[in-house]
């Protein structure tokens, strides 16, 4: 009977074991658990990512630099053309205060542009730029996508050879008294065709679209001809809505450059009259040429009109609002359109 009883205050006396601490590491591994919420954990994620340096956060002096880098670029651009436009608006009284081209707005007037606009040689101008770029834009981009398509398939009629051709031309140029012979022997000179024609097509934007018609899945393009597409019904209906951001940007590319172009003017019109608004520009804000018809003179200051400075900065500023306007809905389709399709190709 006492045995027993000593058995039972043994049991009863005995310290219960402490149960172990949760460890924390997981059953069956060797490596810490991460902890489930809170900053902790955001803190651990970011350490067990091994992030390259380019995607690190940056550092509040890094953004500081970055931001005060941007705002010097853009106050660089902007700042010029500030000062055109303002003093194309300024009236004489204040052009004689600044001395030249005004920085702090006085009074300011349209007149300037209603000389330019009044029906003279820079309205002209203006008129011919326009329907040259349009014209062109369309033309170039339209022939460039029909060559690219053709070079871009496989079993096109003579695919290597015109190729070749293609990329000849980017290397070597005929020369300017070559290709002035050229367009006097076609009947050209005095027309407007001449500020067309001759750059209608530009190896590197075919180029261009070539590799991005190559990058276009084949399997897309069999699959219509099985169900019965013909080449230029696929080059419709399928290419051309797949393609809308690289034949933006060449289009881009096109109309620019026909805007902005002189040189072809100076060699092939002699009217001043079909002149573009470029070669109006050079000639008379740049060399300072009186042109006839073009309303530009001094007025009565009374009538709050201006002289020969706001007059050639308002002519200025008709030449670069356009590409302004056209310039940032193009933009978005850069990298998409151009850096995209030259990877692909």
């Amino acid at each position: 009977m006492s045995a027993e009883t000593d058995n039972e205050n043994e049991t009863r006396t005995t310290p219960t074991p402490a149960r172990p601490a949760p460890s924390s590491t997981t059953p069956g591994t060797s490596r810490p658990r991460q902890p489930t919420s809170g900053p902790s954990r955001y803190r651990a994620l970011l350490r067990g990512r091994n992030r390259p340096v380019w995607e690190e956060d940056p550092n509040p002096l890094g953004l500081l630099v970055k931001g005060a880098a941007l705002l010097l670029i853009v106050a660089t651009v902007v700042y010029p053309l500030y000062t055109v436009v303002l003093t194309s608006l300024s009236t004489q009284a204040d052009i004689t205060r600044s001395g030249g081209l005004v920085t702090v707005p006085g009074g300011l007037t349209f007149a300037a542009y209603e000389q330019i606009l009044s029906g003279g040689i820079v309205t002209r101008a203006t008129v011919v730029s326009i329907g040259i770029t349009v014209v062109g834009t369309v033309l170039s981009t339209t022939v460039s996508v029909l060559a690219a398509y053709g070079l871009s398939r496989p079993g096109s009629f003579a695919h290597r050879p015109i190729l070749f051709v293609f990329l000849i031309t980017m290397f070597f140029g005929a020369g300017m008294i070559p290709t002035y012979l050229l367009v006097s022997n076609l009947g050209l000179i005095d027309s407007y065709w001449s500020l067309i024609l001759p750059g209608a097509v530009s190896a590197f934007n075919v180029l261009i679209l070539r590799a991005f018609f190559m990058g276009i899945d084949r399997s897309i393009t069999d699959a219509a001809k099985i169900d019965g597409a013909g080449d230029w019904r696929i080059l419709g209906q399928i290419v051309l809505p797949m393609s809308k951001a690289v034949v933006a940007v060449v289009a881009l590319f096109y109309g620019v450059g026909y805007w902005n172009a002189f040189f072809n003017a100076m060699l092939y019109i002699n009217d001043n009259a079909k002149w573009p608004l470029q070669l109006v520009l050079r000639s008379y804000v740049l060399q300072g040429v009186t042109l006839p018809g073009s309303g530009v003179g001094q007025v009565d200051v009374a009538d709050g009109a201006v002289t020969g400075l706001p007059v050639k900065m308002a002519v200025m500023v008709l030449a670069i609002v356009p590409i302004l306007v056209v310039y940032p809905l193009v933009q978005r389709h850069f990298t998409k359109g151009v850096i995209f399709g030259a990877i692909k190709g």
